[in-house]
């Protein structure tokens, strides 16, 4: 089984951009994107790479 990449939230926020979601809103340090019915919020901390659950359920949004 392939190792999930290690991503910040600006690479995935970037991913996430370049694949058609959008910036629905912000709430304190988290922005939620959107496209179509899914949503993905990500934690934006500065630099910290992000949780690997958190990274899969980005790559599953990209994927459908």
């Amino acid at each position: 089984m392939p190792k999930n990449p290690r991503w910040t939230a600006k690479d995935a926020e970037k991913e996430l951009l370049s694949n058609g979601f959008e910036i629905l809103r912000t709430k304190g340090s988290h922005k939620i994107y959107i496209k179509n019915n899914i949503r993905i919020v990500l934690p934006f901390h500065s630099g910290k790479i992000l949780h690997p659950k958190i990274v899969k359920q980005v790559i599953k949004a990209i994927k459908k």
